[in-house]
C-alpha cells in the first residue's frame, strides 16, 4: 500500500497526542456546570452529598468532566456555606431566602471558589458563574450573578483586583 503524503509526519503542523480531547479548562467548566446542579438537589432535596454524588456519577458521563473537582466543589460549598451566605448577603439587595434556587447554587459555586481556589482568577471564576447563571437560571439572571460577583470579588481578593485594574 502506497502512503498517501497526508499520512506522513508534518514537523510544521504536529498535532498533539491528545488532539480531540477537552483541555483542563473545558473539564473544569463541565464540572462546574454537573456541580452547580448538584448543589441545586442538595438544597433543594436535603439529600446527602454522598447521595448525590453518587447518583451524579451514575447518571452523568464523566468522560469530559473533572470528577476531581465535581467532588471538591460538591463536598467544599456545604463544608463552608455559613462563610459563603455571610460573605453574599451585603453584595445583595434581596434576602438569599427569596434568591432563586438555581442563581442561589451559581453564587455559592462561585463564592467557594473565590475563597478556597485562589489558583483560579478571580475574572475567570465571574465569567464562569455568569455562564452557568445563562445556561441554568431565569432570563435576566446572570445580570444579577455578574453584579453580585463584581461586588464580591474585590471584598475576598482585594490584592489581585486591584493588580488588574493597573
Amino acid at each position: 500500500m502506497i502512503s498517501d503524503e497526508s499520512d506522513r509526519f508534518n514537523p510544521r503542523d504536529p498535532k498533539p497526542a491528545d488532539a480531540g480531547k477537552p483541555s483542563k479548562s473545558a473539564k473544569r467548566r463541565e464540572a462546574r456546570k454537573l456541580a452547580t446542579q448538584a448543589l441545586y438537589q442538595w438544597h433543594m432535596a436535603q439529600h446527602s452529598l454522598n447521595e448525590i454524588e453518587a447518583q451524579f456519577r451514575v447518571d452523568n458521563d464523566f468522560t469530559d468532566v473533572d470528577g476531581a473537582y465535581f467532588r471538591e466543589i460538591l463536598h467544599g460549598v456545604p463544608a463552608i456555606k455559613g462563610e459563603i451566605d455571610k460573605a453574599l448577603v451585603p453584595c445583595m439587595t434581596i434576602a438569599l431566602e427569596e434568591l432563586d434556587p438555581v442563581e442561589l447554587a451559581v453564587l455559592r459555586l462561585s463564592t467557594w471558589e473565590l475563597i478556597k481556589r485562589v489558583d483560579v482568577p478571580y475574572r475567570v471564576v465571574i465569567n464562569e458563574g455568569v455562564e452557568l447563571a445563562k445556561v441554568f437560571g431565569a432570563t435576566d439572571g446572570h445580570k444579577f450573578v455578574n453584579g453580585v460577583l463584581d461586588k464580591l470579588a474585590p471584598a475576598l481578593r482585594e490584592a489581585e483586583v486591584k493588580a488588574n485594574k493597573r
